[in-house]
């Protein structure tokens, strides 16, 4: 009997410790993915983890940014006193679909061995897949704390449509950190909005969380092959190119020309990225595209762009940076339609090169 009364209260005791914790757990929610393999036991990372098909690429996709950024170089330890920091800030083109770490635009950049007050340059790719100017302003608010003397942050029109920014997964699922951003920087959005993924009571517990926490298990798993091969996403023998031969439809997304209404384009995601900064230089940079020599090339540059929508954008961020006092490069033309590969943003390795070439023209008047 005394036995039995024993185990029923290592039970109750037990049960009460265990809802006592999972409670701190979901109050408090201690970073998941500060502690990691990554720049102690394996190198880290040149580019933030994305990934679809995590057993050939050594990769996965997920939302926990301390993960994320703990498992990146930039996170391998105290900013040298003779670094020039570059922080990259874009997306998938910037990231480096379909290319090598080495021939992305960081991995060139930092192969000329460029100085830059006196410093030498070294850059860190936080780019990453999925087009939203809100998505970047969270990676750049999360990179700031890296120190950088310098941001380049490449964009394009299409990141700017206000459906667009909460559409990628990185910042549906984390609206704590955006509401962070409302409050400091003034960042606009609807904090209800639907795309948000907001967890319950019981997601923010041990056990609900068991899929956040195995994903960050996962990743340092893979660094063990990461580390071995280099390899951080599928480099397909073949992959349909970029479309040149393109539909007869004027319009760009639901506007029809001659008139992009700039009420529909999240221009305080740009504003908001620049109050992030806090005073570090920023080249902001209208990243190349492909201009279509096919089928109804007069009317669209290419899949994403009607002519004439495109063109008002330019004179929209050409007008935005004269009157703002920002450094802005229009490098919209740059590249050759050859040296794109899957969409109208990628680009071959050459491509790249040209890209990095023009950068690394401007950055010693780059310097505070």
């Amino acid at each position: 009997m005394k036995n039995d009364i024993k185990f029923i209260n290592i039970l109750i005791k037990g049960f009460t410790l265990f809802i006592l914790l999972n409670g701190i757990f979901a109050l408090w929610q201690p970073g998941k993915g500060q502690v990691s393999a990554y720049n102690v036991i394996f190198p880290g990372r040149q580019r933030l983890p994305f990934g679809e098909n995590s057993a050939q690429a050594y990769n996965l996709s997920l939302f926990n940014l301390d993960a994320m950024f703990a498992s990146h170089v930039i996170n391998s330890g105290q900013k040298p006193g003779d670094e020039f920091r570059v922080l990259l800030i874009g997306d998938s083109s910037v990231w480096g679909t379909l290319l090598k770490p080495e021939e992305t635009l960081s991995g060139q950049l930092n192969s000329a061995n460029l100085s830059a007050c006196g410093k030498q340059v070294n850059v860190y790719n936080l780019g990453y897949p999925t087009i939203s100017l809100t998505k970047d302003a969270l990676l750049l608010s999360y990179g700031m704390k890296y120190q950088p003397d310098l941001v380049i942050w490449l964009t394009t029109l299409e990141a700017f449509p206000l459906e667009k920014q909460i559409a990628s997964p990185l910042v549906a699922n984390n609206r704590e950190a955006l509401l962070g951003l409302q409050g400091s920087y003034g960042l606009e959005f609807d904090p209800q909005d639907p795309a948000f993924v907001q967890p319950s009571a019981w997601d923010r517990s041990i056990p609900g969380q068991r899929r956040a926490l195995a994903d960050v298990f996962r990743l340092q798993l893979y660094g063990v092959m990461w580390a071995a091969t280099g390899i951080d996403q599928t480099y397909p023998a073949d992959y349909t190119p970029a479309q040149t031969d393109l539909e007869a439809d004027p319009k760009f997304r639901e506007a029809e020309p001659p008139v992009l209404d700039e009420k529909s384009l999240a221009l305080n995601a740009l504003e908001t990225g620049f109050r992030i900064v806090d005073g570090t230089p920023v080249l902001l940079v209208n990243e190349p595209m492909l201009i279509s020599p096919g089928a109804n090339g007069d009317i669209r540059y290419n899949f994403f762009y009607p002519r004439w929508a495109y063109d008002r954008y330019r004179d929209m961020m050409a007008g935005l940076s004269g009157r703002n006092g920002w450094h802005y490069l229009d490098l919209w033309d740059l590249v050759p339609v050859d040296e794109f590969t899957n969409s109208a943003i990628h680009l071959t390795p050459n491509g790249e090169s040209l890209l990095a070439g023009r950068i690394a023209s401007v950055l010693p008047g780059m310097c505070k």
